[in-house]
């Protein structure tokens, strides 16, 4: 156990996850003085690329072993714990990342120099789901294009969405296909069952019930469902999950979307099913290469979907969520408890 009064801790936060919300939730936490250092980092020179050995991470290792001279704890949203940073600060027992997973940290570093690395799960389930329910019903009612055309172009001419021909889809009585029924997948499920859509879900590895119809193959899903949210984690299993074969098995006119992984789905498959008018719209947050190339072709589809930044976690909400779930473990080591989510 640790004297609160002796803590030594590096908030090393950024423009979203900010230094003063990790400190001030580590002070409520530990209900007592503590020594945090508040350090704002940038964001990755490539962003979300791979800094040194460790990926989604800011590149300022100086920096970061700058403020870590004697302190023990470092909490962080895109610090690179990397083997470099690690070797540099051998006081550091505890890291906690502020994120869904410690990919900014070197876990096998860190198992060598016994320092503890949690993370913070869930943080962004509720966002996730919200942003995506968004994006589904700006697809759905080409909400995005009839705002480019008015406000942008000055133009009336959205009010052809307002034919049959160009309307689009409503969500009630609408089958809609969920691939994967996580943390994110089961609160969509939730939500657009709240709107009376025809809710399915195909999830090999969720056990129990389930908001909607389960449905026992990939297959049958998508050739049952006007529209597909993907959910899924990424894997090697779950890479490319949706091809050129999987799109060719929804119904003519369908709708896609993703706010989870841009691997899961085949963006080249994609473009050919919309170009080609097989597919009516799609809905992206994130992609195979991100930041999103000017040049990609999903860019010049703009008329049929809706693109966003990897914007989905991206709430206040999220950030405060954040700093307390990392204080929560910080407050356990001080107290010499479990760890509540702990990899090393």
């Amino acid at each position: 156990m640790t004297s609160a009064s002796s803590v030594r801790a590096v908030a090393a936060g950024d423009h979203f996850v900010l230094p003063s919300l990790i400190a001030e939730a580590i002070a409520d936490e530990i209900k007592g003085p503590c020594d945090v250092r508040e350090l704002t980092l940038g964001w990755p020179l490539e962003p979300f690329g791979p800094v040194a050995e460790v990926s989604e991470a800011s590149d300022a290792e100086e920096e970061l072993i700058d403020a870590l001279a004697d302190a023990e704890v470092l909490v962080t949203q895109m610090g690179p714990v990397t083997a470099r940073v690690l070797d540099a600060c051998p006081g550091l027992r505890l890291v906690v990342v502020c994120r869904g997973g410690p990919v900014n940290v070197n876990l096998d570093a860190a198992r060598r120099h016994d320092v503890r690395v949690c993370f913070a799960p869930g943080r962004n389930a509720a966002a996730t789901a919200e942003f995506t329910v968004g994006l589904l019903l700006a697809a759905l009612r080409r909400i995005p294009q009839a705002h480019e055309l008015l406000v942008r172009r000055g133009s009336w001419e959205g009010a052809a969405y307002y034919t049959y021909e160009h309307s689009g889809l409503e969500l009630e009585d609408l089958p809609v296909g969920l691939v994967g029924y996580g943390a994110v997948g089961s609160r969509v499920a939730r939500v657009l069952c709240a709107f009376g859509a025809r809710v399915m879900v195909y999830d090999p590895y969720v056990r129990g019930e389930v908001h909607g119809l389960r449905l026992a193959s990939l297959d049958e899903l998508l050739r049952r469902s006007r529209v597909i949210s993907l959910h899924a984690r990424l894997t090697d299993e779950t890479r490319g999950l949706i091809g050129a074969r999987e799109l060719a098995l929804l119904p003519p006119g369908a709708v896609v979307v993703n706010a989870a992984r841009g691997p899961l789905l085949d963006e080249d498959a994609l473009c050919d099913a919309l170009e080609s008018g097989r597919l009516s719209a799609a809905a992206l947050d994130t992609y195979a290469v991100e930041p999103l190339p000017p040049d990609a072709r999903l860019t010049k589809l703009a008329g049929r979907v809706v693109l966003t930044p990897h914007l989905g976690g991206a709430s206040r909400t999220v950030a405060e969520k954040a700093a307390r779930i990392a204080a929560a473990e910080v407050g356990r080591w001080v107290r010499g408890e479990p760890l509540a989510h702990c990899l090393t």
